[in-house]
């Protein structure tokens, strides 16, 4: 199989817009959780968000750009951007591709739309609406900017959308469609519509009062997660294509896992079958055994039963030595389908600088979830060469991406 290395890293999340940023407060245990400030929150039962902080579209975008797209691919852009920029990859047009991942594509521009359509006495809505809300127009307005005329995929998995972009584009120079691709994963779901349904769905933390330490993964006082939002892109390239161009290289995609537990469609099968599977083929794609696995970047949302459930199928994949784990949920809210590659992103700085993030806001680990050490609070040190990053979503899908750092000898 050949080789995908990758060669370019950007993150637009509620801690930092960029890489530098993003990484530099997580290890700090900074957390980008607040009260919602994008609209009038106050009648909601949920009032608190991951929310991009001090975001200006135009310190970034062109005015058009701005106008014709939903935020969601505004993060995207914006990752895709620093991505290509750190690699400095010269696109050759139809050898280049790009994967976007996405769970619900412009759900609050919808909302948004439709409820100004209902109090109007004109109605009318503009043209550029529709573009505004396909997933697959975040990839399009990237890959027409940058000439990228290779393989172009939207990925829709529900939270594992991220990490299944990664898998796709592996695939894609894997088969010879590409030489090198972009992984793009985004989400901006902010909307009343959403969170009423996912409040009363009873899966969000309701901790309006202490926004910074709602997000609590592995706690036993957990009682939910938080919308998060922001964007991720990664930049792969076979090794030969990387080393013929003289790039830089942070690190390998070793192996990937995609699975589905066939069980619910919101609830994670009791047993973990499908995290379980989905991480051991991962191990199997890599050609690792499970002590390789220096470190974990959890699911972690913060729910009952899925902290339970993937600390169960963690400890029944590694049944040796236990890697180190943690969630940077805690810290960024669930950012769902951005969220598969900006934790990723981590796991290729940990392995590159040592330092495992922590699992912010944990104090008191769940008796289901005890004898693993998920780094709580304070980032530790640790020498390690191989990680691993899970993404479990809605509909029972399984992602696991395992990075490792780059061996030109091997």
């Amino acid at each position: 199989m050949k080789r995908i290395v990758i060669t370019g890293m950007g993150a637009v999340t509620p801690v930092g817009i960029g890489v530098d940023a993003y990484w530099n407060n997580l290890i700090a245990g900074a957390s980008g959780i607040d009260t919602i400030k994008t609209f009038d929150s106050s009648e909601l039962a949920v009032q608190i968000a991951g929310e991009i902080k001090d975001f200006n579209p135009s310190d970034y975008l062109e005015k058009d750009l701005i106008r014709k797209t939903d935020p969601f691919m505004q993060y995207a852009y914006i990752a895709a951007e620093e991505a290509l920029k750190q690699s400095g990859l010269e696109i050759e047009p139809e050898r280049t591709g790009i994967i976007m991942g996405t769970a619900m594509s412009g759900v609050a521009t919808t909302a948004f739309t439709q409820e100004a359509l209902s109090g109007a006495s004109h109605k009318k809505v503009g043209p550029r609406f529709i573009p505004k809300i396909l997933g697959n127009i975040a990839a399009a307005n990237i890959a027409i900017d940058y000439n990228i005329q290779g393989p172009s995929f939207t990925v829709s998995t529900a939270c594992s959308s991220g990490g299944d972009a990664i898998n796709t584009a592996m695939m894609c120079m894997q088969t010879g469609k590409a030489d090198a691709m972009l992984a793009v994963g985004a989400e901006s779901v902010l909307c009343p519509l959403v969170i009423y349904s996912l409040a009363n769905a009873k899966a969000l933390s309701r901790r309006n009062d202490d926004p910074k330490t709602a997000s609590r993964p592995f706690d036993v006082t957990r009682d939910g997660f938080v919308i998060g939002e922001g964007g991720g892109a990664l930049v792969l390239e076979t090794e030969e294509h990387a080393l013929a161009r003289g790039a830089k290289i942070y690190g390998v995609i070793e192996g990937c896992g995609n699975t589905c537990d066939a069980h619910h469609v919101t609830a994670p099968h009791p047993e973990g079958r499908g995290a379980i599977a989905c991480m051991k083929q991962a191990l199997a794609e890599a050609g690792l055994s499970p002590d390789d696995i220096g470190y974990v970047n959890a699911h972690g949302t913060a729910t009952n039963k899925g902290d339970a459930v993937e600390t169960g199928a963690i400890k029944a994949v590694f049944t040796g030595k236990l890697p180190y784990v943690s969630s940077t949920k805690g810290a960024t809210g669930h950012m769902m389908g951005a969220g598969g590659i900006t934790e990723t992103i981590a796991c290729i700085k940990a392995i590159e600088t040592g330092t495992l993030p922590p699992t912010i806001n944990l104090h008191e680990v769940d008796p289901e979830c005890e004898g693993i050490d998920f780094v709580p609070n304070t980032a530790k040190k640790a020498k390690i060469d191989h990680a691993m990053s899970n993404a479990f979503g809605f509909g029972g899908q399984n992602s696991s991406i395992i990075v490792g750092k780059y061996n030109p000898a091997k």
